[in-house]
């Protein structure tokens, strides 16, 4: 329904401009919207979209609320244990090398002295 009404008053807006009418069809459109917007029934779907705003609005709000709580504690919660796994990762790696290292020498001065 949103998407009707914005693609009608897109093309109301671009008559409007796109036109070589002139004033007078300016008027003529202008007269024509506000019948329409003053139109009673209009207006009923109007207010009724209105309350229908004013009962959801809590809900949305905490539900928005809700979600972005939820993604901060996930991004933040991803942040700290991706800096943990950095980290522990480079240490492990050094770890091994110096292990490897280590081996290495030994077996090589193990065996030139064979």
């Amino acid at each position: 329904m949103r998407g009707k009404i914005l693609f009608a008053a897109g093309i109301g807006v671009g008559y409007v401009l796109g036109t070589r009418a002139g004033r007078e069809r300016y008027e003529q459109l202008k007269r024509f919207a506000d019948r329409a917007w003053n139109d009673p029934r209009v207006q009923h779907r109007v207010e009724q979209a209105e309350d229908f705003v004013k009962d959801k609005a809590p809900e949305v709000a905490e539900f928005v609320s809700d979600g972005a709580k939820k993604i901060v504690g996930s991004v933040s919660g991803r942040s700290n244990s991706a800096a943990a796994k950095k980290s522990g990762g480079a240490r492990s790696t050094a770890a091994k090398k110096s292990t490897t290292a280590s081996k290495s020498s030994s077996t090589k001065s193990s065996g030139s002295g064979s």
